[in-house]
């Protein structure tokens, strides 16, 4: 009776039991095809990142030499930046009065090698008949201290100060320009500054020579100098006056006061008895004007015209008067070039480095035995120079100058007591030198000078001067 019921319930278990396993089958199935599925989906994502990579690759080897240059130019700014960077961020020295003062100057080290013999062999102004001479030299390293002051009436305040060691050794051979022992006073600065206007004293080239060449084996004697660069190191007190309706081009108006010492060789004078100047002696300073149009900074175009007068009393009672008449100018030229000089015209230059070391010739009064008569020397000369800033560290820079004294005038007025300096009527020097600076704060430099001579007692004489010169600024 129960048999067909039982039967009926067998096949359904086992249609169940099918059904389960089917079931079973099926999920593993999809199982599988989901792992296939995320298989495919990350072997499709490996495929998009190697395409991106190639698309990329293929993209930058484009770019690659484009911006391989902006790189370069890049990392040459951002190298002198950080220089500048960690210059401005380090901390400055303070005063007993508080306000800062900091520590810069150069260490530099000078080679030279002179065809022929020259008056100074690290630093020479002169060319003598003779050997020629080689060596290095260290005391032509600067030391300098820049301080910033109290607001006063107005304005701020600001010094500074500079030193080397390429004072003289030997007392009895010391000039206006040297010192007792290697550490020597170059310049100094003190001014209270307005918006348009600055009084200022200093020990510094006069306000005539508004342009300087440049040079990195010549600074305990100024390039050009005694060749055309008026640049001798003077007291002066002055003032100075900017107006114009331009910020950029400005006319600027100066004057000052000045106290010229004697040439370092004066004729017929002995420092040791007669410590007093000629100018000292005269009891009055001189003075000195100039104005000038255009940039006042270090770049742009600039044109500036001076004049200098002073009253000098030699030792014999006897009066003159030095003079001169100068013009400056600034010119930027295409492909950062930039053209620059100073001329001058006048008589007893000596003092401001022009006159060939001389300020005037001493003749004795034939109508009155023991009695002489001052008669002060012309004097013409200046420089050009022509830079060229190839890239933000590597220049160039080429620069003539020349000084001179009319021979006819020397052959006047024999020198009492005969040398090279007192007899020199005219020098020449042309220069030209290749200046890197990998840093801010390093120098690297090679020169080449020609140095003429004429005197009036002797052939011209000539040297070839090879100077190299490394120099580590801070």
């Amino acid at each position: 009776m129960f048999a067909p019921q039982s039967h009926g319930q067998a096949d359904v278990a086992s249609k169940v039991q099918l059904l389960t396993d089917a079931l079973n089958r099926a999920q593993d199935q999809l199982s599988q095809a989901q792992r296939q599925l995320q298989d495919l989906r990350q072997q499709i994502a490996d495929l998009r990142v190697q395409v991106d990579s190639a698309n990329r690759s293929a993209s930058a080897s484009a770019e690659q030499q484009q911006l391989s240059s902006q790189v370069e130019a890049l990392k040459e700014n951002q190298a002198l930046q950080a220089s500048e960077i960690a210059t401005h961020e380090q901390d400055k020295v303070e005063s007993e009065s508080k306000y800062p003062v900091k520590v810069t100057g150069m260490v530099l080290l000078n080679g030279f090698v002179n065809t022929n013999r020259v008056d100074m062999p690290a630093t020479p102004t002169v060319a003598i008949s003779g050997a020629g001479t080689s060596g290095a030299s260290l005391r032509q390293t600067v030391l300098g201290l820049d301080l910033l002051g109290p607001h006063l009436l107005g304005g701020h305040s600001h010094a500074d100060v500079r030193a080397d060691f390429f004072g003289s050794t030997d007392s009895s051979n010391t000039g206006a320009y040297d010192a007792v022992g290697l550490l020597r006073l170059r310049t100094a600065h003190a001014a209270l500054v307005w918006d348009s206007t600055e009084a200022w004293f200093s020990l510094d080239r006069p306000i005539l020579s508004a342009n300087e060449p440049t040079s990195l084996t010549a600074v305990a004697v100024p390039p050009l100098a005694w060749s055309g660069n008026l640049w001798t190191w003077n007291p002066q007190v002055g003032v100075t006056h900017d107006f114009g309706a331009s910020s950029a081009e400005r006319f600027r108006v100066e004057g000052a006061l000045i106290d010229v010492a004697d040439p370092p060789y004066a004729a017929n004078a002995s420092p040791a008895v007669y410590p007093a100047s000629t100018a000292e002696q005269s009891r009055w300073p001189g003075v000195e004007a100039r104005v000038a149009f255009g940039s006042q900074e270090d770049a742009g175009f600039r044109l500036g015209a001076g004049g200098y007068f002073a009253p000098h009393r030699t030792i014999y009672g006897s009066q003159f008067y030095s003079w001169a008449g100068t013009l400056d100018y600034r010119q930027p030229l295409p492909g950062r070039m930039q053209f620059s000089g100073n001329f001058y015209r006048g008589a007893a230059l000596g003092g401001l480095g022009g006159g060939a070391y001389k300020d005037y010739g001493l003749g004795e009064d034939l109508d009155d035995p023991g009695s002489y008569y001052i008669r002060p020397f012309d004097a013409v000369g200046g420089w050009i120079e022509m830079k060229e800033r190839a890239t933000e560290r590597l220049e160039f820079n080429a620069a003539l100058g020349m000084d001179s004294v009319p021979a006819g005038e020397l052959r006047s007025y024999p020198a009492v007591a005969a040398s090279t300096y007192q007899y020199l009527a005219r020098t020449q020097t042309f220069t030209g030198n290749a200046i890197y600076s990998p840093s801010a704060w390093l120098q690297f430099s090679l020169e080449y000078r020609r140095l003429e001579s004429s005197s009036v007692n002797a052939p011209a004489a000539s040297s070839n001067i090879i100077g190299v010169a490394a120099g580590y600024k801070f």
